[in-house]
């Protein structure tokens, strides 16, 4: 049984059909990616995921419920994270308090220090400036404290929104270094991503979503040697 289902999904703005009958699986411990264009749907997807959006048909499924009409807040206590597109952090909030927000709904405070080390490790960026206003910090130690926030909650499923989006090339490489961490330590992962290069290849499988609909799955690997897939997404004719 898969960890998270999305079957025949659609969701519309108004009378704009964002998504249509988007169906694809992440299995327990892989990273997938969705690649695609802007505007194609892929932050309409996370967003769905997470209870942002409302459902117009089809059913989200994790670890075997159907959660399609649960609330945000609820998916967040099932085991869904997400690092939004564009950061979000919350910039008048010191790193500590942002990380702490990230663990709003856990019951288990115990266990906090434990994450918070976990969050260090990872991020030792942030531990030197765990007292600093998020506003006042880089993009790409923005970024690190948005994945980080997001670990907080514990997830079984880590959603993260174009988590290279604007950054540096050397905070590139490091982000994705840190997202095959992440999931080598048992978090399953589902990527959307511009840099469809390093995504492809960190991911186990893709799937390519182009004007709200799935057009291709496959294996990172199979994707990135695809011809057509090179000359669309990694500007390789």
């Amino acid at each position: 049984m898969a960890l998270l289902e999305l079957s025949t999904v659609s969701v519309h703005y108004g009378r704009i059909q964002a998504l249509s009958d988007v169906s694809l699986t992440v299995e327990q411990g892989e990273i997938v990616t969705l690649i695609g264009a802007n505007g194609a749907g892929k932050t309409t997807t996370m967003r769905a995921i997470s209870g942002i959006r409302p459902l117009s048909g089809g059913t989200i499924t994790f670890d075997g419920e159907d959660i399609s009409t649960l609330r945000a807040d609820l998916r967040v206590v099932r085991g869904i994270s997400q690092s939004p597109e564009g950061r979000g952090v919350f910039p008048g909030m010191t790193v500590m308090e942002n990380l702490d927000m990230g663990a709003y709904s856990r019951k288990d405070r115990k266990n906090l220090a434990e994450d918070l080390d976990r969050v260090f490790t990872l991020f030792p960026r942030l531990a030197e400036r765990k007292n600093q206003a998020g506003g006042t910090m880089s993009g790409g130690e923005q970024q690190m404290l948005a994945i980080g926030r997001a670990l907080m909650a514990r997830p079984r499923l880590l959603l993260l929104d174009e988590p290279s989006m604007g950054l540096a090339p050397q905070f590139i490489q490091q982000i994705f270094r840190i997202i095959t961490e992440i999931n080598e330590q048992g978090t399953t992962v589902l990527l959307v991503e511009q840099n469809a290069q390093q995504a492809l290849s960190r991911a186990h499988r893709a799937y390519v979503l182009e004007t709200g609909s799935i057009s291709r799955t496959g294996t990172g690997q199979e994707l990135l040697n695809d011809a057509s897939i090179k000359e669309a997404y990694l500007g390789v004719a």
